[in-house]
This record gives structure tokens, C-alpha cells and sequence, in this order.
């Protein structure tokens, strides 16, 4: 049985985001690297999103805090809305507890020597849409 890739690109993993998470290649563009953070996420791999957040703000971010939130949460699916130039649209689907969660954010990259970075994101108020369980 093949292991899709958590990104959802319908790729299997070995050959989506796992080559970018075990640093044999850097992500093409924005979005692969958002679909790379995202599984990231899923996979709990900090020092990943740790690595792969740009070193101008990565003080900006605690590598606890970050396990924390990629470990409490069950993460479901993710959507991405757009993809232009440096900016990621996207959904992240989660569930906490018997509660589900839609993460709407706006991320923007930056690329530094051939690599991109996460920089920061900006989030749309309708972000964290909570539903209960039905």
C-alpha cells in the first residue's frame, strides 16, 4: 500500500515533501514548501519547520511552542487557495479534541541564496472557523 503524502498533492511521500524533510532537496517554490511544512506539521518534524522558517525571524518563533501545536492537534487535510509569487494561500484542517478547526492563513516567503524561507503570515478574520463534532 502506498503512503500519500499528507500535503494532499497525491503524490506518495517519498516522492513529494519527504526528500525536502530529510534535507536531500529544498523546495522549488513557495508552495512546495508550504505542502512541506504543513506535513511537517502532521509528522511533528520541528527542526524542519524550525530550519525552513527564515533565519531574520526565526527568533521570532519558540521550537517548544511549535511541538506543542503540531502535537496536540490531529491535522486533516490541507487546502491550498492560491499560490502567486512569494505568497501561499491556505487552509490547514485540524482537530482538537472533539473539536475541528480551520486555520486560514496568508503566508508570505522569501528566498535567500536559493532556498526559500517562511517569513510570517497574515490571517483573514474568518481564520480558526470552529465546528463541532456532528
Amino acid at each position: 500500500m502506498e503512503n500519500f503524502c499528507r500535503c494532499r498533492s497525491g503524490l506518495v511521500y517519498q516522492h513529494c515533501c519527504e526528500p525536502y524533510h530529510k534535507n536531500v532537496l529544498q523546495a522549488p517554490t513557495p508552495e512546495a514548501l508550504m505542502r512541506s511544512r504543513y506535513s511537517a506539521f502532521s509528522l511533528q518534524l520541528i527542526d524542519y519547520l524550525v530550519r525552513t522558517t527564515h533565519p531574520f525571524v526565526r527568533n521570532l518563533y519558540n521550537k517548544k511552542d511549535i511541538a506543542k501545536w503540531a502535537k496536540a492537534n490531529n491535522w486533516l487535510k490541507l487546502e491550498i487557495l492560491s499560490a502567486h509569487d512569494n505568497r501561499v494561500c491556505f487552509k490547514a484542517y485540524y482537530q482538537n479534541g472533539n473539536q475541528y478547526f480551520i486555520h486560514h492563513e496568508d503566508s508570505t516567503f522569501e528566498q535567500k541564496n536559493g532556498i526559500w524561507y517562511y517569513v510570517k503570515g497574515m490571517f483573514p478574520k474568518e481564520n480558526s472557523a470552529k465546528r463541532e463534532r456532528g
